[in-house]
């Protein structure tokens, strides 16, 4: 799998993104911070990015898609719609990506610490650390969600760090104001986008699988599991 042509999928925040890559060039790439559900709009985004990339879904090698952390109702949205193309297409194969290994894609060509940092609620933060020769992205840590003071109360910075995601610039402002070797994304790499997911297939291929292998990884319970442990614990107390 040398050359491989990649369609990526990312609906775990606020941005649908759609992508398609071939060979680690990118032939097409939109993404839109949008108002609607994923739902309405990542479809008619991926048959655009197939038409005007001159491919057909079938002549895809893999669909690369944001597995979390991130939305529940995004994610579930991005992995049932790969799910339903690869029923629709037998030899099509699928990754599901590290939204944080993605972000820290955005940043690839800064060589130092990358940290993603997803708000998940007040103080509390999805992280992961990785880095960066200035092209490849290596993971230090699983991902995790924790609070915020965890992570950047000692973090080292004796090395350049660059934060990325939608919480990076309050983690900045909170932890790092004055440091000048701890650096925020700009706009246009601070966000989801899926030709990250593509680049992060193409270096680690091990990441594609078959449909029925790919999950979500939300790092934390979801409200409805939450709900359940509660109610359960109010039956046992009874």
């Amino acid at each position: 799998m040398s050359d491989l042509r990649i369609l990526g999928i990312d609906t775990s925040g606020k941005v649908a993104s759609v992508a398609v890559m071939e060979d680690s060039r990118l032939l097409w790439e939109k993404s839109v911070y949008t108002t609607l559900t994923h739902s309405q709009v990542i479809l008619p985004m991926v048959e655009q990015a197939l038409s005007e990339s001159g491919s057909e879904l079938c002549s895809i090698d893999c669909v690369a898609v944001a597995n979390g952390p991130g939305s529940y109702t995004g994610l579930r949205i991005g992995i049932g719609a790969v799910k339903g193309m690869c029923m629709g297409c037998e030899t099509l194969k699928c990754a599901g990506v590290s939204t944080l290994l993605a972000l820290a894609y955005n940043c690839a060509a800064f060589k130092g610490i990358i940290i993603p940092v997803m708000r998940a609620r007040p103080g509390i933060s999805y992280v992961g650390v990785f880095e960066s020769d200035g092209r490849r992205v290596t993971r230090k840590i699983r991902d995790k969600v924790t609070k915020d003071s965890d992570i950047f109360e000692n973090l080292d910075t004796t090395v350049p760090v660059m934060l990325t995601g939608d919480n990076a610039r309050a983690v900045k402002e909170q932890f790092f104001k004055d440091n000048d070797n701890v650096l925020t994304a700009n706009a246009a790499c601070e966000l989801q986008r899926a030709g990250s997911l593509c680049l992060a297939v193409n270096d680690n291929k091990d990441l594609i699988t078959q449909a029925d292998k790919l999950e979500v990884a939300y790092l934390q319970a979801t409200k409805a599991e939450k709900d359940k442990a509660h109610s359960d614990k109010q039956e046992e107390e009874k």
